[in-house]
């Protein structure tokens, strides 16, 4: 894995601790990415292509990691995250443009979260779901305004092992795991319009904008609350062991999310797919459709993991903007802050989720309101990669910490798969 670029002072070392204590930003940022809108995409791959887009994940891997691994390091080096960083060194129309479409995208995918993690609800107790909507909702807004922030980072860590849900699911079920290798490692691609759009959903869906301002945002908040920590920048005696914790960080949480979304892949192929259903609209049409084919078991594990992994994936998405928004307009930000110290942000938060609520009493078709954010999401990350890596490597920004030469290519390279998806997403929204 890369290492920092620049040259370094020596270094002072903190006591060795447990792999669960190094495990943080990274970790937290990698399982929202298989939030429940996530989770319908994976599925609907799976149960359209069978094992055909399972390379799309060992392939997404490294460049997943390696863009975190970017944003984390500008957050931590900075003590800022990407949001504060922009409004510093780019002009602040560009600013409000990419802040304002992640806020727009973020609530499109916050509403349809609580909507599938309200379905599932329903398909395990019955009830109403629109009043598990609001429940949801509710619990999230009150955990992540009121609670202590590191009690609320540890019952974000332990939400994580939620995913395990899908690992038990894919255990349950008959897997031909010889053709899944063989998919997995030699790709079949065909250059049929189905096939391009699924490749750009799954990769559009691994590789998102709120993803960026989370983790950057998450790095400068745990350097801000810890009395012995200082912005790398200033403490470069720090750096070592602390590059060293986020890249250890980041690498597993992306894998880990990598991991889980080929789980639900190989589920659905092995069960939907092999069974002739191809069209799955929401991931608890995904359960529900697994409850006659896998079994009862198979159905409740995939329903409990959407409505865990909804309950980290909802306050990450409302909190993303309003740390972006935050940070954009000089508020005072942060989750480590009292409510009455930071009222704008905790406000951003709770009104992002309120809005995410009024979206499922709308008549709008979910699937409809999914591909829309993808389409937003897909706009904004390009350039805010670009900007994310025009500032990494400059020594103004980053200091001694600007990125090593295989980092930075890694991170164009990113930038360009990610432009050849959208470009090809338009291609098919227009062919």
């Amino acid at each position: 894995m890369p290492d920092a670029g620049g040259g370094e002072p020596p270094q002072t070392h903190r006591p060795r601790r447990s792999l669960w204590r190094v495990l943080g930003p990274g970790l937290i940022t990698g399982a929202s990415d298989d939030d429940p809108s996530g989770i319908a995409t994976y599925s609907q791959a799976g149960a359209q292509f069978g094992y055909q887009l399972a390379w799309t994940m060992p392939f997404s891997y490294p460049l997943l990691s390696a863009i975190q691994e970017i944003t984390a390091r500008i957050g931590r080096v900075t003590g800022q995250g990407l949001a504060g960083n922009m409004r510093q060194h780019f002009s602040p129309g560009l600013v409000r443009i990419m802040v304002g479409l992640l806020l727009v995208a973020n609530t499109i995918n916050l509403g349809a979260d609580l909507g599938a993690m309200a379905d599932a609800l329903r398909l395990l107790i019955g009830g109403p779901p629109h009043l598990y909507v609001v429940a949801f909702a509710l619990i999230c807004i009150w955990l992540e305004v009121f609670l202590s922030y590191r009690r609320y980072v540890a019952i974000l860590k332990w939400t994580t092992l939620s995913l395990l849900a899908y690992v038990a699911t894919v255990l349950v079920i008959e897997v031909p795991w010889g053709q899944v290798a063989l998919d997995t490692l030699i790709p079949s691609i065909t250059w049929e319009r189905a096939y391009l759009v699924g490749i750009v959903a799954v990769l559009g869906t691994t590789i998102s904008p709120y993803l960026f301002f989370w983790q950057s945002s998450e790095e400068a908040e745990d350097e801000r609350v810890d009395p012995k920590a200082t912005r790398l920048i200033d403490a470069p005696e720090q750096a070592k062991d602390e590059l060293r914790r986020i890249r250890v960080d980041t690498y597993i949480g992306m894998g880990y999310s990598q991991l889980i979304a080929f789980f639900i892949l190989v589920t659905t192929a092995s069960t939907l797919h092999a069974h002739g259903i191809t069209d799955i609209r929401t991931s608890a049409e995904a359960a529900e459709a697994l409850r006659p084919i896998a079994g009862p078991f198979a159905s409740v594990v995939f329903a409990l993991g959407i409505i865990g992994t909804g309950m980290l994936a909802v306050p990450v998405l409302a909190g993303s903007a309003a740390y972006a928004i935050g940070e954009a307009r000089q508020w005072p930000t942060g989750l480590g802050r009292k409510p009455r110290e930071a009222k704008a942000f905790y406000g951003t938060i709770a009104a992002a989720t309120v809005v995410g609520i009024l979206i499922n009493f709308l008549p709008i078709d979910p699937m409809k309101g999914l591909f829309w954010a993808a389409v937003i999401n897909g706009v904004v990350a390009v350039p805010i990669m670009v900007v994310m890596m025009v500032m990494a490597s400059r020594p103004g920004i980053m200091g001694a910490f600007v990125l090593s030469r295989p980092l930075r290519l890694m991170g164009w390279l990113t930038t360009a798969v990610m432009t050849t998806a959208v470009l090809a997403m338009f291609w098919t929204m227009l062919f």
